[in-house]
């Protein structure tokens, strides 16, 4: 399991580089509540931004974005209105999206963006 949650922390932390890379600002980073965990929460251009990263060595078991299901969106949406509630902070604008990040040994990770997944 450990190698699991290493490969995990490895994709968000590639992630959260890619995003900063990309002009985001992250406001935080495995917010947890007791409805779940969001993965990163950035900002830009006064829209903040819920992000699920997934993660994966290869593809022999599917393509990351794959693993991102329809019940797993819906929870995503319902974690946001949480985090909104909470920093009672309720912006004009909010998406969530999701990114892809192929870490396979031996090669450069691969890292995808889809925005406004939901």
């Amino acid at each position: 399991m450990a190698r699991k949650d290493d490969l995990g922390r490895h994709g968000e932390d590639l992630a959260a580089a890619y995003l900063t890379d990309a002009g985001y600002r992250l406001v935080d980073r495995n917010w947890r509540c007791t409805q779940g965990e969001i993965d990163i929460i950035a900002e830009r251009d006064g829209e903040i931004v819920f992000v699920e990263v997934k993660t994966r060595s290869g593809l022999a078991f599917g393509h990351p974005f794959e693993a991102i299901t329809g019940p797993k969106l819906a929870r995503l949406r319902r974690l946001a209105a949480a985090w909104c509630a909470q920093a009672e902070a309720w912006p004009a604008r909010i998406r969530i999206d999701a990114i892809a990040v192929t870490a396979a040994a031996g090669a450069e990770p691969v890292v995808e963006h889809r925005t406004g997944v939901f």
